[in-house]
């Protein structure tokens, strides 16, 4: 994976953790009711639930690579019309609302499950990953090393970006109910400019 794909990688992946998600609204509402170190541990469950979605994903990519290399090109095009329908989505959601209360006795276990199943209990993710991933694939390196790049590129994102969520989640929950609409509509309008730009870069 060159250097300068990586970067394109990285931001693309900072926007896209900070999209309103369920892992998200989860780190906020546990960093409200446990605090910031204890919501490590929903954090570590979302990041190794990404990672197994990412997997999960770049299987399904490398088949077709297997199959034909130039399926991959469809696949962008697809995948950049998925992303448009997402932006689209994203832009029409309602503002994320007040934290739901949580059991205040869930241990750490359990916080990390919950974080865990958010991640992969979502069929839009899945679905985002096969989309998103291939923009940036490049078929004639060898696809376990571009795998293990993006995958702990965007873990390390996601940790980052839940935690200061938890951590701030007493600041940022009654600033996104003040104006959340318009953080939709600027990370819709993200998603849909990644969606068209992308499978342009060819």
């Amino acid at each position: 994976m060159s250097f300068s794909n990586w970067i394109l990688f990285a931001l693309a992946g900072f926007g896209l953790a900070l999209t309103p998600g369920p892992n998200g609204l989860l780190a906020l509402t546990h960093g409200a009711i446990y605090g910031a170190r204890k919501t490590i541990s929903t954090i570590l469950g979302a990041v190794i639930g990404f990672g197994f979605v990412i997997a999960i994903s770049l299987f399904g990519i490398g088949a077709l690579l297997q199959a034909n290399e130039g399926l991959l090109v469809l696949l962008k095009w697809l995948g950049g019309g998925y992303l448009v329908f997402l932006g689209i989505q994203v832009w029409r959601s309602p503002a994320i609302g007040s934290a739901e209360s949580v059991n205040s006795t869930l241990g750490g276990g359990a916080l990390f499950r919950a974080g865990f199943l958010a991640a992969v209990s979502n069929p839009k993710g899945i679905l985002f990953f096969v989309a998103f991933l291939p923009q940036f694939v490049e078929p004639e390196k060898p696809l376990i090393f571009q795998f293990l790049i993006m995958a702990l590129t965007y873990m390390v994102i996601e940790f980052i970006y839940e935690f200061v969520a938890a951590a701030l989640s007493g600041k940022i929950q009654p600033l996104l109910k003040k104006s959340g609409k318009n953080f939709n509509r600027f990370f819709g309008l993200v998603f849909i400019a990644i969606g068209i730009f992308l499978p342009l870069r060819g």
